[in-house]
């Protein structure tokens, strides 16, 4: 008996994308499927394209709801999941047709209540890998709840993104996600990892995460703000529950603080950021020492941190002048993404 996998496909004003990630999740080798498509109240054709795959394939289930949000769609879906496991994937996004099956089957050998894989970053005409920390040719990595923990708050080979993984259905089922809030992944994913016994990374990239110049990373405003709100939440967690992971906790909360103060900073010409800079600048003081101890091993966050506390110009006139000297080949190139033309 082949485990049933739900795909819950969370669905709103993408009717030049949807029929890909349809259509790339049909396609999959792996053919145990409920297809869960959930039409956010959607004003452009999208519910109609939804509807018509109802019609051709016995697989997919429509929903049809009021706008609420990603978060609120996605809880919508989990509401009639019956499969064993639950992805989630977004309707802009698309999968490799084997992206299912090398899961599950990882899944099983591994006895792992999640398994995440590669991915890439999705342009019009290129893509970008991070390869950084794996080869697509390395072994799957098996972590046990510490280590997920850890390398889930330092933010570089677990994210907190929903997408890209395959969980047991029992492991996420209870756990809605925020709603009303951006950057939902955060407040929601430490919530379940904590739960996992056994979590496994695989590196072949199966995922194509498209980059929408309309997609929330790319339009700034103080709503972004949320990420440090759901980071906040998050270190709290971890304080109860993961204490020797403290310091690593205060550190990502400074690296978001001192990210957002910059997005901030850009996008000055609305007249509410100034408060919330200000806020940013008043959280950095009253945690000064907190801050200062968890980097004292990273001496660029370090710089960073001193600079910002004396004045935040202080930081970007820092990172002005890092830039430049790696762009003058000053500083040599920071590790990065490994672009393919297409």
């Amino acid at each position: 008996m082949h485990p049933v996998v739900s795909v819950v496909v969370p669905i709103y004003k993408v009717e030049l994308y949807l029929r890909r990630c349809v259509d790339s999740i049909l396609n999959q080798t792996y053919t145990h499927l409920e297809i869960i498509l959930v039409n956010d109240g959607s004003p452009d054709q999208c519910g109609d394209i939804a509807d018509s795959y109802a019609l051709k394939d016995n697989r997919v289930r429509v929903i049809h709801k009021h706008n609420g949000g990603l978060s609120d769609a996605r809880n919508a879906g989990m509401q009639v999941v019956t499969g064993d496991y639950t992805m989630f994937v977004d309707s802009d996004d698309w999968l490799e047709k084997t992206m299912i099956e090398e899961l599950v089957d990882k899944s099983i050998h591994y006895k792992a209540e999640v398994v995440q894989s590669a991915f890439y970053y999705a342009y019009d005409d290129y893509l970008q890998l991070d390869t950084r920390y794996f080869s697509d040719k390395d072994d799957p990595v098996v972590l046990n709840n510490k280590q997920l923990m850890y390398e889930l708050v330092i933010n570089e080979k677990i994210k907190n993104f929903a997408w890209g993984k395959l969980y047991q259905t029992s492991l996420i089922k209870d756990i809605p996600f925020r709603k009303g809030v951006l950057f939902e992944d955060v407040f929601w994913a430490h919530h379940v990892m904590h739960r996992v016994n056994t979590y496994v990374i695989i590196h072949l990239p199966l995922l194509y995460y498209y980059q929408r110049n309309d997609s929330i990373v790319a339009s700034y405003s103080p709503k972004n703000l949320d990420m440090i709100r759901g980071l906040k939440e998050r270190h709290l967690f971890i304080e109860m529950y993961y204490s020797e992971l403290t310091s690593e906790s205060y550190k990502s909360l400074l690296k978001a603080n001192l990210t957002h103060y910059t997005l901030l900073l850009a996008n000055r010409k609305n007249g509410g950021n100034r408060f919330y800079r200000k806020k940013i600048q008043k959280y950095i003081k009253r945690y000064f020492n907190h801050f200062n101890r968890s980097v004292q091993a990273d001496r660029h966050l370090k710089n960073q941190l001193l600079l910002f506390y004396v004045h935040p110009y202080f930081n970007i006139a820092y990172l002005l002048a890092r830039r430049l000297s790696i762009k003058m080949r000053i500083l040599p190139l920071p590790n990065g993404l490994k672009r393919l033309d297409l």
